[in-house]
């Protein structure tokens, strides 16, 4: 990846690069963090993935649908400037990363109780519409521990029960 990195960091100045442990965005220190993984091709289109979310200036989500529409934007991003290096990025690779976000949409907005699809009522927040249970969700991206409210009425710790997915 030696030649492409230095591309990339003569063609983005304003962004820095760090090997790290991982492929993300930190857009307090405007860090791209990268890993050389086994798969050259997976590691460009990653890395042009994160370079996308500096680039469309991704801080921070106030919902999970946020969230998951910001990293639909990154691939779009990614896809139009990978062209400048000639590189194609595989649609089901692309297909493949953002189910990992449908998924954990999925999982975090069903219902409990009722198992119906909700929407979120604030950040760490879902009520479900149909037979009203409220629980709280972790900010953890890919696990789904919650924290059911019995009684919205009612918040008191002895109608708290702890259930987590994994």
């Amino acid at each position: 990846m030696g030649n492409f990195l230095d591309c990339l960091k003569d063609d983005y100045p304003d962004i820095n690069f760090k090997l790290g442990d991982g492929f993300y965005w930190s857009p307090l220190s405007k860090t791209v963090i990268y890993t050389d993984i086994k798969s050259k091709v997976n590691s460009e289109w990653t890395l042009l993935h994160e370079i996308s979310h500096a680039v469309l200036d991704h801080k921070g989500y106030k919902n999970d649908l946020e969230l998951l529409a910001m990293e639909v934007s990154a691939w779009v991003k990614a896809k139009e400037i990978s062209t400048k290096y000639d590189i194609k990025i595989d649609e089901n690779h692309i297909q493949n990363c953002l189910d990992t976000y449908r998924n954990w949409l999925h999982l975090r907005s069903t219902c409990p109780e009722c198992g119906i699809r909700t929407l979120q009522i604030d950040k760490k927040t879902y009520r479900c519409h149909n037979c009203h249970t409220v629980w709280k969700v972790t900010s953890e991206r890919f696990c789904r521990p919650y924290r059911k409210i019995e009684n919205e009425s009612k918040k008191s710790p002895e109608k708290l029960s702890q259930v987590t997915f994994v």
